[in-house]
């Protein structure tokens, strides 16, 4: 059994068999993973068309977008890296990806042409940096400001945590190198999508903040600007889940999409040195409403009320 399976299953055992003590707790933890992983893929859908295309030429005032051409004037080059969050998969319209509305939003905010272009492929994991990279080096000059969102798919295929933010980091410094400035989102909270049922929900979602940790030290490493959107968005997609999440229930909608674009902003705005004076907004370090939304949280709350209701 490799390292990576070895964690899950203790995971699902601490979740779900902590109390069993017996030789084979971990066997049944494995396989009641697997039954449940098998349920969770039949109930969110498999994407396999592509998200909309918004590259182009953006500006203030809702300018764009304009189709770029070699030499076009523009004042600052966005580029997307990673997976199919970054390409806004569930996304109606190309206005309704992160990439376009963070594009919009910098656009309005600098008063400045933006050009953006996007490297993310669907069902990416961090495997796939490197050749995303490589295309960016490929095509021209680096862009100004790069941001990288990937994680859930290394979830999900159950990566290796150290493995994943490796290939991250190294990502990442070889786009400081070249000369952009790098933006992090590091892995979303997987314990938002009610279609993946408990207790598997919370082993992803633990396994998810374990790897955006590590993704953050990474990036912080290889010295591009974290942010951890699994805090800052959780809160949000667990209050409204129909509005923040597509159609396909896994994937972010429009709404969830401009929440992390405008989450994002602060720290592109201050890699660009376009922020001001002020402090950036401080993120909180667990998100207490994900945290109190955890499947052994709730359990031991019924298990409380269970033994008060008995003691009367």
């Amino acid at each position: 059994m490799s390292a990576s399976r070895r964690r899950v299953v203790r995971d699902l055992a601490a979740a779900s068999v902590a109390t069993a003590g017996t030789a084979g707790a971990g066997w049944w933890a494995l396989e009641f993973l697997n039954g449940q992983a098998k349920h969770a893929r039949t109930v969110i859908p498999h994407r396999t068309d592509n998200a909309p295309n918004g590259d182009g030429i953006y500006g203030p005032d809702g300018l764009g977008p304009l189709r770029y051409r070699r030499n076009d004037d523009h004042d600052l080059h966005l580029m997307v890296f990673g997976d199919s969050t970054a390409a806004g998969l569930g996304a109606e319209t190309a206005d309704e990806t992160p990439g376009v509305q963070l594009t919009r939003k910098l656009a309005d905010e600098t008063g400045q042409r933006i050009r953006l272009s996007t490297k993310a492929i669907v069902g990416a994991t961090s495997r796939s940096l490197t050749g995303q990279v490589d295309a960016m080096l490929v095509a021209g000059p680096p862009p100004d400001i790069a941001i990288i969102l990937i994680g859930a798919n290394d979830v999900t295929s159950t990566s290796g945590i150290r493995a994943s933010a490796k290939r991250l980091g190294a990502a990442v410094r070889r786009l400081e190198d070249a000369g952009a400035q790098v933006v992090v989102g590091t892995c979303p909270d997987l314990g938002v999508v009610a279609a993946i049922p408990q207790p598997l929900r919370t082993v992803m979602r633990q396994w998810g903040l374990r790897l955006a940790a590590a993704q953050a030290a990474a990036t912080r490493a290889g010295g591009g600007t974290p942010v951890p959107l699994a805090d800052l968005l959780a809160r949000e997609f667990l209050a409204a889940p129909e509005r923040m999440l597509s159609s396909d229930n896994y994937h972010p909608s429009a709404a969830g999409y401009e929440l992390a674009a405008q989450i994002l902003l602060p720290a592109v705005l201050a890699r660009l040195g376009e922020w001001g004076t002020g402090p950036l907004p401080d993120p909180p370090e667990v998100s207490a409403i994900a945290e109190d939304n955890k499947w052994s949280t709730r359990t031991r709350v019924m298990w409380d009320r269970t033994a008060q209701r008995w003691s009367r």
